[in-house]
């Protein structure tokens, strides 16, 4: 068993008392690969520098299975590491870089050999056991600290950035090997990054983490039908979610301003709050907006298309809503849509694609499945 348990948590750098971290609460579950997604600066690599041992916590505290781990080390916690730095031993043969953590615990040659081969077979480094470090590529070197940090089982494994340096290929084929090696050798795996694409295809939750932070954790079905505010519905989702000014009609229907009248559209879900006033942000992502070349029978805003960008199976528009604040809304169709710069459409919003805001606050509730 091997659970994580952060109760309020800050860290405060001395150092013009910059605020790293503050006021964090969550938890990592038995075997669970939790993502700590966000934008560079946020706090991500900070929390995971205290969830090792190697950043001393200001407040609050982490737990280890029900032990409070602060004043413990890196070693005394048996956690596994690799970070985007490599931290590679530069004198030590990669195989002997593999090898280190499972020397330091004095196991067998024989059970050292057996371990260092049976990782680096999956992780395709056996042609290069031979070689240093300073002899590889940036790509090969990462592999290679991830290798070190699954040799062994640890009770926790902590990635930080740990495929940023490959290319898009490559990092496709290391994510998939990482999960399995995760599910294979059922580990606990709080993994940091800014890159949604890895957090989506690897964790069974994210934590989004922003401005020192938490903003929502949960799977990302939660994340994505249910944002906690317009950050994460903003931050989650690519290309991002839409935000349309908007004027709340009754308890079902909201209506975008168009230039001569309104375009009232129906949405599905129950308001938490009812907003101080009628003004609302409406927010729809481009996946799901439905684009015709003619006015539909249905509530639709005209729009005209301002750029066009081919990106294989699908095509992104970038429109210009005929609504009276003239937003650009960026909608995603099948390449086979036969649209272009220019051209005139129609946007329809069903009922249940529809985000409502207030501020940085959503007041739409609905429920998920």
């Amino acid at each position: 068993m091997s659970t994580i348990d952060v109760h309020n948590v800050w860290k405060i750098y001395p150092r013009g008392n910059v605020i790293g971290v503050k006021d964090l609460s969550f938890n990592c579950r038995d075997k669970e690969f939790l993502a700590i997604l966000g934008p560079s600066g946020g706090g991500k690599s900070s929390t995971l520098r205290m969830l090792a041992g190697l950043e001393e916590i200001s407040k609050g505290e982490i737990q280890f299975d029900g032990v409070i781990v602060n004043k413990m080390g890196p070693a005394e916690r048996n956690i596994a590491l690799a970070f985007e730095s490599y931290a590679l031993y530069q004198r030590l043969s990669v195989y002997e870089n593999i090898a280190f953590p499972l020397r330091a615990r004095k196991l067998k040659d024989v059970e050292v050999d057996h371990k260092v081969m049976s990782i680096a077979k999956l992780l395709d480094l056996t042609s290069i056991l031979n070689k240093y470090p300073p002899e590889l590529a940036g790509g090969h070197q990462q592999r290679v600290s991830l290798a070190r940090a699954f040799v062994r089982k640890p009770n926790v494994t902590l990635l930080d950035e740990p495929i940023s340096h490959m290319d898009q290929r490559v990092r496709a084929q290391l994510r998939a090997r990482i999960r399995h090696l995760h599910d294979d050798l059922g580990l606990t795996t709080v993994y940091v990054t800014h890159d949604q694409a890895e957090a989506i295809s690897l964790a069974d939750r994210i934590a989004i983490i922003n401005q020192a932070e938490l903003q929502q954790i949960g799977t990302i079905e939660e994340i994505w039908n249910q944002p906690a505010n317009r950050f994460v519905a903003y931050f989650v989702g690519e290309p991002a979610m839409n935000f349309i000014l908007g004027e709340l009609v009754d308890q079902q229907h909201v209506a975008v301003a168009a230039a001569q009248d309104k375009r009232v559209f129906e949405f599905k879900g129950q308001l938490k709050t009812k907003p101080a006033e009628s003004a609302v942000t409406i927010g729809v992502r481009p996946q799901q907006i439905k684009v015709s070349r003619t006015e539909p029978s249905t509530t639709a805003v005209a729009a005209t298309v301002k750029i066009v960008e081919f990106q294989g199976e699908t095509t992104v528009l970038t429109v210009t809503l005929a609504d009276r604040a003239k937003s650009d809304v960026k909608v995603v169709v099948s390449s086979g849509e036969k649209i272009g710069t220019g051209n005139n459409v129609w946007l329809h919003f069903a009922p249940d694609i529809i985000h409502l805001f207030d501020g940085e606050t959503p007041v739409l509730q609905r429920q998920i499945g």
